[in-house]
């Protein structure tokens, strides 16, 4: 079932929806270059971060420690007057620990006792789920509701999240040890799985001289939930030619191996595709991505330049597969190539 928070609508573009687009494209021109005092190189991953902002998804960063990761998800919350927290998921941790309790408290009547609800990390704008994948995944299905529906249930409780809401997460490769696989219902719910690789040798050398003496830099707010908000309807409204539409169904269709319409190669490497959610998610990164690079309208290449963050995380290669080196990456990367030669 896709996600009814997901709805899209193509009204035309007005002029102010065109002033608006060159302002954002100002304030993201302004946060790069701030997060360049802190973050050296990774440009993709903060793109595609934006990204998942803009778009009002959730964001999953999967590299091995000492990637910053977590210092370049601090860095952004530092840049945006929001609220922000972070849960360091570890094995012990429960489930209550991420949404809150009831608390024994003192009432105004001396002698008298009652239960008070305390919130717990996750009511915050931005939530930084620090290695998600430390924890076993009873309590990692504490986020799934918040990050599907915005609200919270505990006990006799339901408490709405204020918006903008983001979870932002990071995760260790599940070959280290000590590490737990997310469920595919929770992995679903991140918009983007955004892959942090090693620094290039030019960029680790500057890593090394501008990292390692005096103070990191003070860096002050440039955007604030209203303008976020503002944003991510802006996002919405950008008109998408049917043609797009088509490749993003065409893209989701042809990884499920079920299907007639899918090709015989992924019928002998894939397990599973891509979920109609899938292509939620692809529409709505591409309009993101169109905005972000000063276009009015969606083209083909972005959908194609939000396919892998969208996809490799919903596409489950085989055994086949995997003996012979192939992995969702490489699938994504022959269904895009197919499609762009018809």
């Amino acid at each position: 079932m896709t996600d009814p928070n997901l709805a899209i609508a193509d009204p035309a573009v007005t002029d102010d929806d065109v002033a608006a687009i060159e302002e954002l494209n100002a304030l993201v021109a302004r946060m790069r270059e701030e997060l360049g005092r802190v973050i050296i190189g990774q440009e993709d991953v903060i793109t595609r971060l934006l990204i998942c902002i803009f778009s009002r998804g959730h964001a999953l960063l999967m590299g091995v420690p000492g990637l910053a990761k977590t210092l370049l998800i601090s860095t952004v919350a530092d840049l945006m007057h929001l609220k922000f927290s972070r849960i360091q998921f570890t094995p012990d941790l429960m489930p209550s620990d991420i949404t809150g309790t009831d608390i024994l408290q003192e009432t105004d009547t001396p002698g008298r006792r009652a239960f008070e609800f305390v919130k717990g990390p996750i009511f915050a704008n931005i939530v930084l789920a620090d290695e998600i994948n430390r924890t076993p995944p009873k309590t990692q299905a504490a986020l799934l509701q918040a990050m599907q529906e915005q609200h919270v249930n505990a006990g006799s409780h339901t408490f709405r999240l204020d918006p903008p809401f983001f979870v932002l997460a990071t995760q260790n490769p599940i070959e280290q040890e000590g590490t737990y696989p997310l469920p595919e219902a929770q992995l679903d719910r991140f918009m983007f799985l955004i892959r942090v690789d090693y620094p290039s040798a030019a960029e680790e050398t500057r890593i090394a001289r501008e990292t390692t003496g005096g103070r990191p830099p003070t860096l002050e707010p440039i955007l604030d939930g209203e303008r976020i908000l503002r944003y991510q309807d802006l996002i919405r409204r950008v008109p998408v030619p049917d043609h797009v539409y088509d490749l993003t169904v065409k893209l989701a269709r042809r990884s499920r191996p079920t299907l007639p319409d899918a090709p015989d190669w992924v019928k002998e490497w894939v397990m599973w595709g891509a979920g109609p959610r899938a292509v939620q998610y692809l529409v709505l990164g591409a309009k993101a991505n169109a905005v972000l690079r000063g276009s009015y309208i969606v083209q083909n290449e972005d959908v194609e330049a939000v396919a892998e963050p969208v996809l490799s995380h919903r596409i489950l290669t085989n055994f086949h597969a995997e003996s012979e080196g192939v992995d969702s990456r490489e699938v994504i990367r022959r269904l895009v190539a197919e499609a762009r030669e018809e």
